[in-house]
């Protein structure tokens, strides 16, 4: 189109763009930062309905919002850890160094102590176990038991990412880590992905699956901070 040519060449590289981002010889990330600024540089010519017009047409998706209540979401963070299967646990009991023990939980979720036997520790908060191993322990220690349990070692904490990534999979680590940074240690999305479209499936208490709309392109570029969720063991992120 002749009549774009005059503007700098700002016209010309419009249409390189939109043609760039056809072939997706681009990246989501790069691109999207690169049409927000050829939009600013529209702005004080004659005609920039005209080329702003163009480059929403080339960033469709680029900033995708969803009506989601985000910031509802709950964060593991903020709670009490919660046990699993290969965690490594150190139980003292003060004044019985006897039945000190430093244990990881097994396959079937169960730990075993001198006194107590067999007890289940999968799904339980530190806190939680504590209470139950001082209540065990009540039959043998007649003044009672201080019991401390702490977390020595995470080994079940894991998230899995699928889809359009680079290294789909399960991903392990011994920190909470976030959807951005799930999505970048799977090598983050492929040059055919749609990250925009990016889904977060996270089991309920009640088994249902729940799913949350999560933007990725908006997420790696900082723009939607509120969807980098901070996933809770066993999240799923999918990438279409």
């Amino acid at each position: 189109m002749p009549f774009l040519r005059k503007w700098g060449g700002l016209g010309e590289e419009v249409f390189k763009l939109k043609a760039m981002r056809a072939k997706t010889m681009i990246a989501n990330t790069a691109f999207c930062a690169r049409t927000a600024e050829l939009r600013r540089a529209a702005a004080p010519l004659l005609v920039p309905w005209l080329l702003t017009s163009l480059l929403l047409l080339a960033t469709v998706g680029c900033g995708r919002t969803y009506d989601y209540p985000y910031a509802k979401e709950p964060n593991p963070i903020k709670e009490e850890y919660v046990i699993g299967v290969a965690d490594v646990l150190s139980i003292s009991v003060w004044r019985n160094q006897e039945l000190n023990t430093t244990i990881a939980v097994r396959p079937d979720g169960t730990i075993t102590m001198p006194l107590v036997g067999d007890v289940k520790a999968d799904g339980l908060t530190p806190s939680e176990l504590k209470t139950k191993v001082t209540k065990r322990l009540a039959e043998y220690i007649k003044d009672g038991a201080t019991v401390t349990v702490s977390v020595t070692g995470v080994n079940s904490y894991y998230v899995t990412v699928s889809g359009q990534v680079s290294r789909p999979g399960v991903i392990g680590a011994n920190h909470y880590l976030s959807v951005g940074e799930a999505v970048a240690l799977a090598g983050g999305p492929t040059r055919f992905a749609s990250p925009q479209d990016a889904v977060l499936l996270r089991r309920r208490k009640d088994g249902t699956t729940k799913r949350i709309p999560i933007n990725y392109t908006a997420v790696a570029n900082g723009s939607s901070p509120e969807m980098d969720l901070v996933l809770y063991r066993g999240d799923k992120v999918h990438v279409p």
